[in-house]
């Protein structure tokens, strides 16, 4: 599905499947991209292959070392088929899961620009298995950051220590000349004022690299209806510290639209894509008051749909 982008677009939101909206953007055209991709809750679903979604001379085939066979041998060289089906083989659940991230996350690093950054947003069940393998693909000196944003709310097991926190693994494109500026994002208090200066106590502190952040509140003015959404201060971190006023950002599992309503309201420009009629309604009334913002509608070649990780149950969820 060709979506027209060039630099000079303005915001846009577009309603597809991201696997045909992604290969017609431009390379290098985005300064951070946030992917809060569907859980994997470990039913079977049917493959799809990387080839689907790259040119054989394209870019991305060259850099990525591609055969005829279709083989990756990853971004810095390294034998990422090797370390991949190591990894895969040992347990199929994730092999599958595996196999819809990963022509996305090949599109999404072929967006990046040289001073990008991506942020994944996984769940404790993925996050080591992803990481190993994002090592091996983009290459271990690009991994930046593991952000634990932690919460406490919703029900609470009694024979394990409660799951309240989710992963967001952090990737530069170029770790010579990736783009992060901590002064620009929002201080918090400190956990113990009494040991530092009255001075630091009113200044207050940069977060970590672990975030205590509640969800959207049911009740609360952010709450925008939509299931899943994601709350405006941890997008606000990611896209203070990480782009500058005027560079774009994408999220192509983009839910209630969170990404672009931060971006738009720091002074950014993004692209959001999301297959889900529901998540383009609510984006629709979410940014009326942007008339800037352009939506794109669904075209028919871009309604094969994405298979089903998600749940109805409390711990999957479906983008921002």
């Amino acid at each position: 599905m060709s979506i027209a982008w060039s630099p000079s677009s303005p915001s846009r939101v577009v309603h597809a499947n991201n696997l045909e909206v992604l290969p017609h953007l431009p390379d290098a055209s985005f300064t951070l991209i946030y992917l809060d991709p569907p859980f994997n809750t470990g039913r079977k679903q049917n493959r799809q292959t990387t080839t689907s979604v790259r040119a054989p001379v394209s870019p991305a085939s060259v850099a990525l070392g591609a055969a005829a066979a279709g083989t990756i041998t990853g971004f810095k060289g390294q034998r990422y088929e090797r370390i991949k089906g190591e990894l895969l083989g040992y347990d199929d659940q994730f092999e599958d899961y595996w196999a819809f991230l990963e022509p996305r996350l090949i599109e999404a690093w072929r967006l990046l620009a040289d001073d990008g950054t991506l942020y994944l947003h996984l769940d404790y069940r993925e996050a080591h298995y992803a990481k190993v393998l994002l090592d091996a693909l983009f290459g271990r000196d690009c991994f930046l950051n593991e952000l634990i944003w932690a919460y406490d709310y919703g029900a609470k097991s009694k024979n394990r220590w409660p799951t309240k926190h989710d992963t967001i693994l952090v990737y530069v494109k170029n770790p010579a000349r990736y783009y992060f500026d901590s002064t620009t994002v929002d201080r918090e208090p400190y956990m113990a004022p009494g040991l530092v200066t009255p001075e630091k106590v009113a200044k207050g502190k940069l977060p970590t690299d672990v975030w205590w952040h509640t969800i959207v509140s049911p009740t609360g003015k952010e709450k925008t209806g939509y299931p899943t959404q994601k709350p405006v201060g941890i997008l606000r971190r990611m896209i203070q510290a990480s782009s500058r006023e005027g560079d774009w950002v994408l999220d192509f599992f983009a839910g209630s639209g969170t990404t672009g309503a931060v971006a738009a309201a720091l002074g950014r420009r993004f692209v959001l894509v999301d297959q889900n009629p529901e998540s383009i309604q609510v984006m629709r009334t979410r940014f009326a008051l942007l008339p800037e913002v352009e939506f794109l509608p669904e075209l028919e070649q871009a309604r094969s749909p994405l298979p089903d990780f998600a749940s109805d149950g409390a711990e999957a969820r479906l983008g921002a």
